[in-house]
């Protein structure tokens, strides 16, 4: 596949530079003392509540870790990130649902986490799951643990841990991953710094003991670019840059060779309102992005299917697509963001319907096009012209049928008259009712019921440490 490139190599040394100049000599806030002196041990310096980190010890940090991520399901699935495929897994953390049926949005529950991973395990091009939707009727303390639990019977693709915030969710999160065989070092798992260039002492706590254990770590930063980053897409990168690479510093201190995915989630400022924005800027970001993490050797997540859109509109449409476009053919190993709508706070089951058949157009456009004797066909075409001149009829047709076309389920492919005589339906009515379908009729292999109880009797022991009376 040939590659886009929006960065040239000497722009990405560019941003390279300016990231070692903010971890020297701007410094990252950063307080928590069980990690500070790990870092000072290693030759950073501390001033005042921010700490500097020199060049070489960055650079060195970055050679030391795994650039490599593999994930596995319960069923032994296997993805590795790196592996030159790309691989799409859904948004992690809604607050709302989207009813595209009632055209509704309503607070998400324990058993939308539990539909959503069901619905996505069914769909082909969702590769790998992470906990969907944040339950509200749970216990707050407990959020992500709750979506990881819940997450776990009702799938067995690759699962990916939830957000982490605070080191008991690692002991707990990793527990109750050795229930379904997942170590470690098949698992990731996510924390987001503060932007700009800070980690609260409980993250820093959670990083400590995720590279303590060998986790994957996928750190997301989520700047914005004009609110909490630089207005410029480049000096934002900068910024993004070093709010990753300061936690990657403190696992290879901790533990040399931890795989690290490296991700971004930059956003745009909507100067108007103050909110995310979804335009081609992201996609744009987003594909420089992946071009720096390649260039430190990482495979790369970033945002593919994103978009400010409420429903399942034109604007849902083209946001996303221009968005996942762009850093497929950047070279993205992971898309994230199936099922996202309103820039990440609610998601939708006929999102994540609609985003699978969308996938699967990237994916063929990322195979590009095959020229070869066969795939020119010249002995066909004598053939046709000297016989029948039609082609339909052909066996070479028919080999390469399914090869050459992504053949969509959903998009509407006939004539107005057929059109009318399914009721003018539109796309995203069949995603909603292709989605009750998989809700009806998909059935995932269930735990054992030692497995359940082992998981409840984790999420218990979780409850008594972390939840406050």
């Amino acid at each position: 596949m040939h590659r886009l490139e929006f960065l040239s190599q000497e722009q990405v040394k560019d941003i390279h530079e300016a990231t070692l100049r903010i971890l020297n000599d701007v410094g990252f806030v950063w307080t928590h003392k069980p990690s500070l002196d790990i870092l000072t041990g290693a030759g950073c310096r501390v001033q005042g509540n921010r700490v500097y980190f020199p060049p070489d010890l960055v650079e060195d940090s970055i050679k030391k870790a795994g650039k490599q991520v593999t994930v596995t399901g319960r069923n032994g699935a296997r993805k590795t990130l790196g592996d030159g495929n790309l691989y799409f897994h859904n948004l992690g953390g809604a607050r709302d649902v989207y009813d595209a049926r009632a055209n509704q949005r309503r607070i998400a529950t324990e058993q939308d986490v539990i539909d959503a991973a069901r619905l996505l395990d069914a769909l082909e091009n969702c590769h790998t799951v992470t906990p969907f939707f944040t339950p509200r009727d749970v216990p707050g303390e407990l959020m992500s643990l709750y979506m990881y639990r819940h997450s776990i019977p009702h799938t067995t693709k690759p699962l990916q841990g939830p957000g982490i915030q605070f080191g008991p969710e690692v002991k707990y999160a990793l527990m109750m991953a050795e229930v379904i065989g997942t170590s470690a070092q098949n698992l990731t798992l996510s924390l987001s710094p503060v932007s700009p260039l800070t980690i609260p002492d409980h993250e820093a706590e959670a990083v400590i003991e995720m590279a303590r254990a060998g986790v994957a770590l996928a750190l997301l930063p989520c700047p914005i670019a004009g609110a909490t980053s630089p207005m410029t897409i480049a000096g934002s990168l900068a910024q993004q840059n070093a709010e990753t690479l300061a936690s990657l510093v403190l696992t290879q201190l901790i533990n040399p060779g931890t795989s690290f995915v490296y991700c971004g989630r930059l956003g745009m400022l909507e100067p108007r309102n103050g909110l995310i924005w979804g335009g081609v800027e992201l996609g744009l970001s987003s594909a420089a992005t992946v071009q720096l993490g390649h260039y430190y050797g990482f495979s790369v997540n970033v945002y593919g299917f994103s978009t400010n859109a409420h429903i399942l509109d034109a604007q849902n449409g083209f946001e996303r697509g221009l968005n996942a476009v762009i850093p497929a053919m950047a070279g993205a190993d992971e898309l994230s963001g199936i099922g996202e709508m309103e820039a990440g706070v609610m998601g939708s089951y006929a999102q994540m319907v609609l985003d699978n058949e969308l996938a699967g157009s990237i994916l063929r456009l990322r195979r590009g096009i095959e020229v070869g004797e066969d795939t020119l066909a010249i002995a066909n075409v004598a053939k046709v012209m000297d016989g029948t001149r039609n082609f339909l009829g052909q066996k070479h047709t028919m080999q390469h049928l399914k090869t050459e076309l992504k053949m969509t389920k959903l998009a509407e492919r006939n004539t107005w008259e057929t059109w009318e005589k399914n009721e003018r339906k539109s796309i995203a009515e069949y995603a909603q009712t292709e989605a009750e379908r998989i809700l009806r009729e998909h059935e995932v292999p269930p735990l054992e019921p030692q497995q359940e109880k082992e998981l409840d009797r984790i999420m218990a022991a979780a409850e008594k440490e972390m939840v406050k009376r």
